[in-house]
């Protein structure tokens, strides 16, 4: 009987740590960001207010792969910056190590005056 309670005790830890990786992932491989539109991250595109596209790019490049396990390491680089208008779009380019690229489609979530929540796509 003390080996089955063993047994168990080993399998139900193996289960908490595979849960608690499981929930760490899932935080760390977010894919959505809110950042302040202020003077030093925002830029003009077409007459609007968007942050500056070394902001998005630098963002997305950081949350692109943040556990070796989640996602692709990529350069990011994106032609424009994100206007602060809900739903707006724009289209970053990934390169890959190899030299490959990827688009990586981002979204406007939610604009307020003071901030800007967008995502993107892995």
């Amino acid at each position: 009987m003390p080996d089955s309670r063993f047994l168990l005790g080993v399998v139900g830890g193996a289960a908490a740590v595979l849960a608690l990786g499981g929930i760490g992932t899932h935080l760390l491989s977010s894919t959505e960001s809110t950042t302040a539109l202020d003077a030093y991250d925002t830029v003009t595109v077409d007459g609007h207010k968007a942050l500056a596209p070394n902001i998005v790019a630098g963002r997305t490049e950081s949350l692109y792969h943040p556990l070796p396990w989640v996602g692709v390491k990529v350069h990011v680089s994106c032609p424009e910056g994100l206007k602060a208008q809900p739903g707006a779009t724009l289209t970053c380019t990934g390169r890959r190590t190899d030299g490959t690229t990827l688009d990586i489609p981002v979204r406007v979530v939610r604009v307020t005056n003071t901030h800007l929540t967008w995502k993107f796509d892995r």
